[in-house]
């Protein structure tokens, strides 16, 4: 009664240790077992064993035990105040080196009504860049002094369809696949990231979406996710609800996998696959494909992220570590000039200023071979820093969400568009 059976049961044989008949049954039928029968157990345990490790078993504790905390905060977050556009386009006009970090669902689409929309309405499922971000956008993008990225949860051929024309950068699925607008998909994907999930997930997820009107589901290649944005808001809700208790008595008892609940999804993904997590990697390219010598002394971070993805507004604060929830992050005076030392994002960009050698690994996803970003370093540029932040110069905003770790919000992605055109204006 260790609880083995539940891990093992499919290829040992199952026994009441009480019971003294069973066991010598058993162990008789072990004994004269067929040898292809025996193989077949054989593999399916071994098999479990390899990939339910010790090691994974940290890491499922370790993420369960990170939402536990996300959900505590998100009780005691406070409201951001309203981001300051005149003072964010006033340091944006000062400064020579800008990153831009965009979202893309419901912050550079049109806002999704559900309430009263029929089925003739609904023209299409995937999400498109609003029209009258486009040209604010081609400005910015074609700003010499400022870097644009795209960080979506979106597929990678949403990306493409809706922003190949620009120079930019792209990364989708959480981070996990990256591209500059002029060259191809490379993967930030972990070597060892197991897949093996989906079908089961899957099955669910069609179970649910037959039975709600109008709800689908999404098979990515890193995730998938079922939403209900244009089901009826309350019959989808009581869905989403039963929808968690079947994946967590069966699917993903076992496996190693984040399910992150949207305000009107629920998205089932490996752990650790955030885009908080996928933003050292990111930026480490960037810095090396843009051979970047000045440090970028400003960046704005906005979008409407999920909470778990939350941990992307954090990882540049300045003066805490990225750790540090926003309810408690002190007020630092905007004429004191942070240090470098010590952030997790300035150690990433200065170790990315060094010249780097790539290393040829690659992967297979669907027939098409993506490139992993390998790098070894070699030297450092003396008196070199990519990362030069006055706190000030970075503004994190969240957009639709009332409580939020970022600094500030903005009410809605046609904010978005005001805030975007006055800075491709100065730009």
């Amino acid at each position: 009664f260790a609880g083995a059976a539940q891990s093992l049961g499919a290829g040992a044989i199952l026994v009441n240790p009480w019971n003294v008949t069973e066991v010598a049954s058993s162990i008789g039928y072990a004994l004269n077992m067929p040898a292809d029968e025996r193989e077949k157990r054989h593999h399916h345990n071994f098999k479990h064993v390899i990939s339910h490790t010790a090691q994974e078993w940290a890491a499922t504790f370790v993420s369960e035990l990170n939402v536990t905390i996300v959900e505590a905060q998100l009780r005691t977050r406070q409201i951001p105040p309203p981001l300051p556009i005149e003072v964010a386009v006033d340091r944006y006009s000062c400064s020579n080196n800008r990153l831009l970090i965009l979202g893309f669902n419901a912050t550079l689409t049109e806002p999704v009504d559900t309430l009263g929309r029929k089925d003739s309405q609904i023209n299409e499922w995937e999400p498109k860049l609003r029209p009258d971000l486009r040209e604010p956008l081609r400005k910015l993008c074609d700003d010499p002094k400022t870097t644009v990225l795209v960080l979506s949860g979106s597929a990678r051929n949403v990306l493409d369809d809706n922003f190949s024309d620009y120079n930019l950068w792209l990364a989708a699925e959480n981070g996990m696949f990256l591209r500059v607008t002029t060259g191809d998909w490379m993967t930030t994907m972990p070597e060892n990231l197991s897949m093996e999930w989906v079908d089961s997930v899957k099955n669910v997820f069609e179970y649910f979406t037959d039975r709600t009107p109008r709800s689908q589901f999404e098979v990515r290649e890193t995730s998938l996710i079922w939403n209900y944005k244009y089901s009826d808001v309350e019959f989808g809700r009581l869905q989403a609800r039963d929808l968690l208790q079947h994946l967590w008595a069966g699917p993903i008892s076992n496996a190693s996998l984040d399910v992150v609940q949207g305000r009107r999804s629920v998205e089932v993904r490996s752990v650790a696959v955030t885009k908080g997590a996928a933003i050292d990697r990111i930026l480490g390219e960037i810095v090396h494909n843009n051979g970047m010598k000045e440090p970028i002394d400003y960046v704005l971070c906005i979008g409407h992220f999920l909470t778990k993805d939350e941990d992307i507004y954090t990882f540049f604060e300045p003066e805490l570590p990225s750790e540090v929830p926003a309810s408690v992050r002190p007020q630092v005076p905007t004429q004191v000039r942070t240090s470098i030392v010590g952030s997790r994002a300035a150690l990433l960009m200065e170790q990315n200023s060094m010249s780097a050698v790539e290393q040829n690994k690659s992967y297979s996803i669907d027939g098409e071979t993506l490139h992993s970003m390998v790098t070894d370093r070699i030297s450092l540029q003396e008196g070199s820093s990519v990362l030069d932040l006055q706190a000030n110069d970075y503004f994190s905003c969240s957009v639709a969400r009332k409580r939020s770790n970022s600094r500030y919000r903005l009410q809605s992605s046609d904010e978005v568009v005001t805030l975007l055109r006055e800075l491709a204006d100065h730009s």
